[in-house]
């Protein structure tokens, strides 16, 4: 099973979801896909793709764990639960060309992990159908929390105002 995660994010991610409904359609993907799709209002066209608006952290954990893999949108709350389970994750950042979000910070934390190796980040919906076969040998870097340089962005941020 695939997990996709969009979040709870009040903007409309379609097109990452049409997407994996066309690689269903052309057998890249070949198993059960279930959605955490938030305000995303889909339809999907495949009997394969499951969608569920909102669910309960515990339904959520399940999910993650049961997954082959994670196909998420970039924020780093969904990105970083999936990694602490040890998930290959492939991310997709919303973005604010097509009003997914109010600009583009998803880019930069997506290519920012894809750097790192924990996963596998694409910068758009055409980029996904490699992303999936290259999933299955991908072998990401565990992820380590790195508070010290967040609390210097954070201080030199508050110094600066």
């Amino acid at each position: 099973m695939i997990f996709v995660m969009l979040g709870t994010q009040n903007n409309s991610f379609h097109r990452l979801l049409e997407e994996i409904d066309k690689l269903i359609e052309n057998q890249t993907i070949n198993e059960e896909v279930i959605v955490q799709a938030g305000y995303t209002k889909y339809q999907p066209k495949s009997e394969k793709m499951k969608i569920i608006d909102f669910i309960s952290r515990e339904e959520l954990d399940t999910l993650e764990q049961e997954a082959n893999y994670i196909i998420t949108h970039g924020g780093v709350g969904s990105i970083i639960t999936s990694l602490e389970k040890g998930k290959k994750v492939i991310a997709v950042p919303r973005l604010h060309e097509y009003g997914e979000h109010v600009n583009d910070h998803q880019k930069e934390i997506v290519e920012k992990f894809h750097q790192g190796g924990n996963l596998i980040g694409i910068q758009s919906v055409q980029e996904l159908e490699g992303a999936i076969k290259k999933i299955k040998d991908f072998e990401p870097k565990p992820y380590v929390e790195n508070n010290h340089k967040m609390l210097t962005i954070i201080e030199n941020f508050i110094d600066n105002v």
